[in-house]
């Protein structure tokens, strides 16, 4: 069966498995309550060049024989609501492989536009920012998903106790606008997106890499 494996490698950074392939988005250095941490892969994509989303360093790339068996589409969006003129400009990934896809929100900071939500187009699972000050808040990242409709909600970017940054939230406001059947928070760092996967917020649980 078609698959690809998210794990949380901390913040907004995740190492996407796509068949024999692997891809980070959104490296980081810096960031309170995370270590640094070093890792592999065939590819780093970032969604804005600052040191907690564009720390590319982090990861060393790993040659891949022949074409990578995924596919990357980008939505530019913006870090702010003010169309990038508080932080700049964001980008939206898609990736795609086998016809399962997914897509990383990085920092944006703003509700999309009906364009924008037409060129992501259908999407299994949404690694999206819920802490609002430097992104979009509980409320808003929840606006998006149900413009989406994905099947799995992976909340990212918030503080929990000393990990993250301390001028953002936690994912409590954002959770509690689920149906609470909907939410789990597994002691894992690690969830397998398939077309076929029931509907779920998932709270997944940093272990480092």
């Amino acid at each position: 069966m078609s698959n690809i494996t998210i794990k949380w490698l901390g913040l907004s950074c995740y190492k996407l498995t796509c068949g024999d392939a692997t891809l980070v988005l959104d490296p980081y250095t810096g960031v309170r309550g995370f270590p640094e941490f070093r890792t592999a892969a065939n590819a780093v994509y970032c969604s804005h060049n600052h040191g907690d989303h564009g720390y590319v360093q982090a990861v060393d790339i790993v040659p891949y024989a022949g074409e990578l068996p995924f596919k990357v589409e980008i939505v530019d969006t913006f870090h702010d609501d003010a169309e990038g003129a508080k932080r700049g400009p964001n980008k939206v990934h898609i990736i795609e492989h086998q016809g399962v896809r997914v897509a990383h929100f990085g920092d944006l900071g703003h509700m999309l536009s009906e364009a924008q939500i037409r060129a992501i187009g259908a999407v299994d699972a949404v690694m999206i920012p819920v802490g609002g000050f430097y992104t979009v808040d509980g409320m808003g990242a929840k606006a998006v998903c149900d413009a989406l409709q994905p099947r799995a909600v992976i909340p990212m970017h918030y503080r929990e106790g000393e990990q993250g940054h301390d001028v953002i939230d936690t994912v409590e406001p954002f959770l509690a606008l689920w149906d609470e059947k909907l939410v789990s928070h597994p002691d894992t760092d690690t969830i397998v997106i398939t077309k076929d996967m029931p509907q779920q917020v998932v709270q997944l649980t940093f272990k480092g890499e």
